[in-house]
């Protein structure tokens, strides 16, 4: 059936939501219209990451009216890149665009960006923020020491001011779906695949409601995922840090035979002091950033899904009339109108 419909479906749009009934109405009103302009057959794949507002029913209250709009519900809220992969990963068009749910990365500019694939030949085309004289300040700032960061310890050609808002191919969600990343970071990933690419600019604008869904900590969690994802710059760190410790040791060791061998008499408890407070800060530092790989390692053997889809509207919408409903594990499929009613 996802054959059949990748065929015939030229477009899919996918968006991440968490806690944004609020824009919900803004963003139908602006993206229905220029997907409708676009004269081609879509789909948008909203992933709703465990919202716990009214998020479901106010996309279900839209689906009854925009038949291209499709619910993807993750049974808890599994983060902003895991719902991304959930939709990336369900999209059945042959071109896919990321966008956020809350406006401040124009849906108009989805337009240009399929013009600019088809006629550039090219299987990336990203969204770069021209202007973010929307953003704070501190988020400006916050974000430029970002892209700074990564180029240097991650070397990877990475556009500037682009986040998430991006089209892809269907050849570059086809090598996304088979990358083993249990945790992908995509303004990384996508870059380092090598794919031809282009550049739309645009002009950010302002939240049109909620609040933001990335405070200090989620920005601070994700420069360090794409650090530790893309990097072993910190196991880096580790060796230089432990090199060091070892010369200043040696030069300790130096200057304790000098003060014998002049006869001087120093407190032996303060050399002692330092040199274990030393030795002891590093090895922790180190053992922290070894453990945090571990860890990931540990994750990685487990194999465990990043996220565990609980309804997807397309699979009822699909059934055949009169057909039973098919068993999925412990993952069955409600009916769309049961799903409304309950959550409405």
């Amino acid at each position: 059936m996802e054959s059949a419909l990748s065929r015939t479906t030229t477009l899919s749009v996918v968006i991440p939501m968490f806690n944004e009934a609020a824009v919900i109405p803004a963003l139908v009103a602006r993206l229905r219209p220029v997907l409708d302009a676009l004269a081609v057959d879509y789909e948008v794949v909203a992933v709703d990451d465990g919202s716990r507002d009214d998020t479901v029913s106010a996309l279900f209250d839209r689906g009854r009216e925009w038949p291209q709009l499709r619910v993807l519900r993750l049974r808890r809220n599994s983060g902003h890149q895991a719902a991304l992969t959930a939709g990336l990963h369900r999209a059945v068009g042959q071109w896919v665009v990321s966008l956020d749910a809350d406006l401040q990365d124009p849906p108009e500019t989805i337009a240009e960006m399929l013009r600019v694939a088809r006629e550039d030949g090219v299987d990336v085309v990203y969204g770069v923020r021209a202007d973010r004289s929307t953003d704070t300040m501190f988020k400006r700032n916050t974000a430029r020491g970002y892209y700074w960061a990564m180029r240097r310890l991650v070397g990877v050609d990475l556009p500037a001011q682009a986040g998430d808002f991006r089209l892809l191919s269907r050849d570059v969600i086809e090598v996304l779906r088979r990358l083993p990343e249990r945790a992908p970071v995509y303004r990384l990933l996508v870059p380092s695949l090598g794919f031809p690419s282009a550049e739309v600019r645009y002009d950010r604008e302002a939240r049109a409601a909620g609040e933001t869904k990335y405070p200090l900590r989620r920005m601070m969690a994700l420069a360090w995922e794409s650090t530790a994802n893309f990097s072993a710059a910190p196991l880096r760190l580790a060796t230089w840090l432990g090199m060091s410790s070892f010369l200043l040791c040696l030069a300790l060791i130096v200057f304790g035979m000098v003060v014998h061998v002049s006869g001087a008499t120093i407190p032996g408890w303060t050399s002692m002091f330092v040199a274990v407070l030393l030795l002891s800060g590093v090895q922790l530092i180190c053992l922290g950033l070894l453990g945090d790989y571990v860890g990931r390692i540990y994750a990685t053997v487990q194999n465990r899904p990043a996220f565990h889809i609980g309804f997807d509207s397309r699979d009822e919408r699909d059934e055949p009339a009169g057909a039973k409903p098919v068993a999925r594990g412990d993952d069955r499929t409600p009916s769309f109108d049961s799903v409304v009613a309950v959550r409405g």
